[in-house]
C-alpha cells in the first residue's frame, strides 16, 4: 500500500492532489469487485474526469470537464499505475467525449465537436484543435459524446434542454451522424432525453438514457437501448417500463398511439441511478463470462429518497441480464465516489472515472 501511495502522489504536486492521491487507496481498497478481481488507484489529481479513450499505442485518455481539459495517462512501465498525468490539450469548454479515428482525436465540447491531429505517443497537441460542427447548447444536460461506427461516421449525441419537453432542436435528445470531417450530418436516433453512453458492438449502437424526474422514486427505470437508423425511443411522450413503451400520462402532450411507433428499452436498472459512460468488453484477460459484456457506469440519483446508483453494472447484451460488478462508492446514503465512464485499457484491465474523488481506477483479474 505504501509503495502504491507513492507512486500516486508522483502524478501531481499540489496540495489538494497530494490529499488525494492519499485518500484514494483506502476508498479502492474498499470497492467491491467479483472474485479474482483487484480494484486500484490507477490515477488520481483530476478535477471532473469523465470518458475515456485508448490511443493507438495503448495511451490512455481522459476528458477532465471541469477543467476543460484533456490528459493523457500512459502507463509505458506497465506497472498499473499511471507514470505521469500530461496535459494534452486545455482552454476546453466542457469536454466530455473523446474518440479516435484516421490520425486525429476528436473531442466532444458541449458547444462543438473538435479534433486534434495526432501521432501514437504524442503526450501534448501540436496544433490547436479544428472545430468541425456546432453542437446546441444552453438548458439542461450539457454533456456531449462522440463515437466512430464500423462504417467509419461519427456519431454525436446531445442531451434535452429540459426534464421533459418538445424541443425545437432536432440535434438535442438524438444522436447524430456525420462524416468524419462533421459534414453530412443527418438525424439517426430520436427520442433519447439524455443518451450520455454510446457503445457499438459488431454493427449495431448500443447507448444508455437517462429518463424523466419528477414522476416518484421509481418511475421511469433508466434505460438502455440498441439504436438504428431512424429509430425513435419515445420521450418525451412515453418511457421503457417492462420492455413496452408506456405514454406519459403527467406531460399529457398527443396521446398514447404515439407510443406504438416507439422502441421500448432491451433492459432497465433503477430509476434515477443516472447511467453514464458504457463500453463493451472486448479483451481477453477476464474470465470467457465477462468478456462481450457491456459494462455501464451509474453516476448515481440525486433525487431519490433512497440513493439509487453509484456503482458499474455488467449487462448481458444478448438477455438484458443486469448484475453488480463495482460497488462500495456508497456508505448507507452518503456518496463516496460517482462512477462516470468505463474503457478497455490496452493491458485488458477496465478502468472506471470517478468524478468526485477525480480518479481513475484499474480493475484487473488475477495476477493481471
Amino acid at each position: 500500500m505504501k509503495s502504491t501511495a507513492l507512486a500516486l502522489l508522483g502524478l501531481c504536486l499540489t496540495t489538494a492532489c497530494t490529499q488525494a492521491a492519499e485518500a484514494q487507496p483506502s476508498l479502492a481498497a474498499r470497492l467491491n469487485a467479483p472474485d479474482g478481481f483487484k480494484v486500484s488507484a490507477y490515477a488520481t489529481g483530476l478535477k471532473n474526469p469523465r470518458l475515456m479513450a485508448v490511443a493507438p499505442n495503448g495511451d490512455l485518455f481522459v476528458s477532465d470537464q471541469g477543467a476543460g481539459r484533456v490528459y493523457v495517462l500512459p502507463d509505458r512501465n506497465k506497472d498499473g499505475v499511471a507514470d505521469s498525468k500530461q496535459v494534452f490539450a486545455e482552454g476546453l469548454n466542457a469536454p466530455h467525449g473523446l474518440a479516435f479515428q484516421g490520425g486525429y482525436l476528436y473531442v466532444a465540447n458541449t458547444d462543438a465537436v473538435v479534433r486534434f491531429a495526432y501521432k501514437p505517443g504524442d503526450l501534448k497537441a501540436t496544433a490547436g484543435p479544428a472545430k468541425l460542427l456546432d453542437l446546441p447548447t444552453g438548458g439542461g444536460h450539457s454533456t456531449r459524446t462522440v463515437v466512430f461506427g464500423p462504417d467509419g461516421k461519427m456519431y454525436v449525441s446531445a442531451g434535452s434542454s429540459c426534464n421533459v419537453c418538445e424541443e425545437s432542436d432536432p440535434r438535442r435528445a438524438a444522436v447524430w451522424q456525420y462524416d468524419a470531417d462533421g459534414k453530412n450530418g443527418r438525424l439517426f436516433a430520436s427520442g433519447l432525453r439524455n443518451a450520455v453512453g454510446l457503445a457499438w458492438m459488431g454493427d449495431t449502437l448500443y447507448a444508455s438514457n437517462n429518463g424523466r424526474d419528477n414522476l416518484g422514486d421509481n418511475i421511469p427505470p433508466e434505460s438502455f437501448y440498441r439504436l438504428s437508423a431512424g429509430g425513435n425511443y419515445g420521450w418525451p411522450y412515453c418511457y421503457s417500463l417492462n420492455g413496452v413503451q408506456i405514454y406519459d400520462k403527467d406531460f399529457g402532450r398527443k396521446d398514447a398511439s404515439v407510443c406504438k411507433s416507439a422502441t421500448a428499452a432491451f433492459t432497465t436498472v433503477t430509476a434515477h441511478s443516472a447511467p453514464l459512460g458504457i463500453n463493451f468488453y472486448t479483451a481477453r484477460t477476464f474470465p470467457t463470462q465477462y468478456q462481450g459484456m457491456l459494462f455501464a457506469a451509474l453516476h448515481g440519483s440525486w433525487n431519490r429518497s433512497e440513493r439509487s446508483g453509484n456503482k458499474v453494472v455488467m449487462i448481458d447484451p444478448k438477455t438484458g441480464k443486469v448484475s453488480d460488478f463495482l460497488t462500495g462508492f456508497l456508505d448507507k446514503q452518503t456518496s463516496l465516489g460517482r462512477p462516470a465512464g468505463v474503457a478497455n485499457a490496452a493491458d485488458g484491465s477496465l478502468m472506471v472515472t470517478d468524478d468526485q474523488n477525480g480518479t481513475v481506477y484499474r480493475i484487473s483479474y488475477g495476477n493481471q
